[in-house]
């Protein structure tokens, strides 16, 4: 159908739209017949979707349903390779010259001879590009990573055999697709690893990060789960309302079983095997109902990717004997570079490398700390028409600088530190990873959902907070409620808010102080005068993906942030006296 619609070889087939069988179809189709598969974040406006289809010439875009497609032809008279226009979902609502529904999209294909499409697949060679993966860039336009055949299908390969994924003459694993196939993540593990093993693959519904993405596990019981970040963070603190809520003697078996649970595990993480009574009662008693409550009782691997997990989130699922494996990799390393295994596991740790690849700790410090770069088959080609970009990421000698910090310890395992293009560099020379003190400032004050540290080119560090509260299920816009837990933390503190306004507004002296020991306790600990928190405020709506806060994995873009607030950070170093 692609060739019907007149595909040129290397122009691009964009796919706008959430996770289905019509994405995959419409994915392998346009490399078969020797396009270039291209994701674009349903999240993405009109203008960022411009950006992508006419960065990589499209010839086609498929679009999920009347939403998306307003975005297209508002911008469609700007894109002169554009032939033709696919809905997947929903009835057309208007007829339009080159504008298709799914179904005559499919039957465009039946007059084109087979010989046709084996001759461009015949000519396909295994360097060549065949995906465009836009890196969801937190500064500047976003940049075409090219990844080739080779790239996907040994990546696919080596990374499925490393963590041992079962082939499914053998046994079937089941997998749930819901984060962003746009994103090398998910593309990696929906499609090719999917593909490469014979995973069965299940779609969640599109609100899933809204939501209902506990039902879909629950219907489909997965054996592999891939979560960013904010996707554990949001089942924990779902799991904790609701365990808030239960009878004193359900919270007193749960809380023996947590402490059982963290101390069992982290004695196997250090080579102990026995497996203690109390944690076999525990696991009968509390474990096995809370993975079948969230369905994850066939789950045998865990995953966190995309951006840094906290260790309170990491020890909270521990504590309920599920192990959460961090794996790292950039879209530039077509995904996965370590990865964390059952029997090779450190908390904190990304793992090791995937067989096959290797890391280079760039101009280590004394700590041992420096750029992490990689090679490897799975490195991509380069970025699309941008050839400058692509000599600053790969250098002379072939290594991929990833941009971020880390070190190796002794048994190989590596730790990601921070980005070397977030580091704060005070006034005083002195340079600040901004995410150790967030995290430990989160933890510090449970009531806190987002912290970002300021201080760059200035005399002393301040931080930027937000409450947690209720999210708009609809749209995803943070609301002004505090959420149950927050609630009762407020509560334990002889506070009566139920509203961030009603904190922000009153600057409710409870909770000020709370939120000023916490962070004068993370002070005490912090390396130096110069890692301190001097001065913080609290803005009235948490971080979003609709505020522009977050980016689609609902990683930090801090420029954004820094952008958005700019008056409230100015006001931090308004005041010519130092900070008390």
């Amino acid at each position: 159908s692609c060739l019907q619609l007149g595909l040129e070889r290397f122009h691009g087939v964009c796919i706008l739209g959430f996770n289905s069988a019509e994405w995959f179809i419409a994915d392998i189709g346009a490399i078969l017949a020797g396009g270039l598969a291209v994701g674009i974040y349903t999240t993405n406006s009109p203008e960022a979707c411009h950006y992508v289809a006419e960065n990589c010439s499209a010839n086609v875009l498929v679009v999920e349903n009347h939403k998306q497609l307003q975005k297209i032809l508002e911008i469609q008279h700007k894109l002169p390779h554009l032939k033709a226009i696919i809905q997947y979902k929903e009835e057309l609502k208007e007829k339009r010259h080159n504008l298709y529904s799914w179904s005559e999209f499919m039957d465009l294909g039946k007059d084109v001879p087979d010989t046709q499409l084996h001759a461009i697949i015949r000519s396909q060679k295994p360097n060549q590009c065949c995906t465009l993966i836009y890196t969801s860039g937190t500064t500047g336009q976003p940049k075409g990573v090219m990844l080739s055949h080779d790239n996907l299908t040994w990546t696919a390969l080596a990374a499925g055999r490393f963590i041992a994924l079962t082939d499914a003459t053998e046994k079937q694993e089941l997998v749930v697709s819901y984060l962003p196939l746009s994103h090398v993540a998910a593309q990696m593990a929906d499609i090719w690893l999917a593909m490469t093993f014979g995973v069965q693959v299940f779609f969640a519904q599109p609100d899933a990060l809204k939501g209902t993405l506990v039902d879909t596990l629950r219907e489909v019981r997965p054996t592999a789960f891939l979560g960013v970040p904010r996707v554990w963070e949001k089942m924990e603190e779902k799991m904790k309302s609701v365990g808030a809520k239960s009878s004193a003697l359900r919270r007193k078996v749960a809380s023996w079983a947590k402490g059982v649970g963290l101390q069992t595990n982290l004695k196997r993480m250090n080579g102990y095997s026995e497996v203690p009574v109390n944690f076999r009662l525990a696991r009968h008693l509390v474990y096995k109902k809370v993975r079948k409550a969230i369905g994850l009782d066939r789950c045998t691997r865990c995953y966190s990717g995309a951006a840094p997990i906290t260790r309170e989130t990491l020890e909270f699922f521990l504590s309920l004997n599920i192990p959460v494996y961090e794996l790292y990799g950039m879209s530039e390393s077509s995904g996965p570079h370590t990865v964390s295994l059952p029997h090779a596991f450190k908390l904190s740790s990304c793992g090791r490398e995937v067989t096959g690849c290797r890391t280079l700790i760039h101009k280590p410090d004394g700590d041992g700390i420096g750029e992490v770069c990689f090679s490897g088959r799975h490195i991509f080609m380069g970025y699309l028409n941008m050839e400058e970009k692509t000599k600053e990421a790969i250098d002379e000698e072939g290594w991929l600088h990833s941009g971020d910090l880390g070190k190796h310890d002794k048994d190989g395992f590596l730790y990601i530190t921070g980005r070397i293009k977030e580091l704060i560099i005070t006034a005083g020379g002195e340079n600040v990873p901004p995410v150790p003190i967030e995290d430990a400032v989160k933890e510090a004050v449970p009531i806190i959902s987002n912290a970002m540290l300021v201080g760059d080119k200035a005399k002393f560090l301040a931080m930027l907070l937000t409450l947690k509260c209720n999210v708009d299920v609809e749209t995803g816009e943070p609301g002004d409620d505090l959420t149950p837990e927050a609630i009762e933390y407020c509560q334990k503190l002889g506070s009566k808010a139920t509203k961030v306004s009603e904190i922000i507004g009153s600057k409710d002296q409870a909770v000020y102080a709370a939120i000023q020991k916490g962070i004068s306790a993370v002070n005490e600990r912090a390396v130096s005068n110069a890692q301190k928190v001097q001065k913080w405020v609290l803005l009235e709506k948490d971080f979003s993906l609709v505020g522009g806060e977050l980016g689609p994995t609902m990683k930090l873009k801090r420029p954004a942030v820094a952008q958005k607030y700019k008056d409230q950070i100015a006001q931090f170093y308004a005041d010519t006296n130092p900070p008390t």
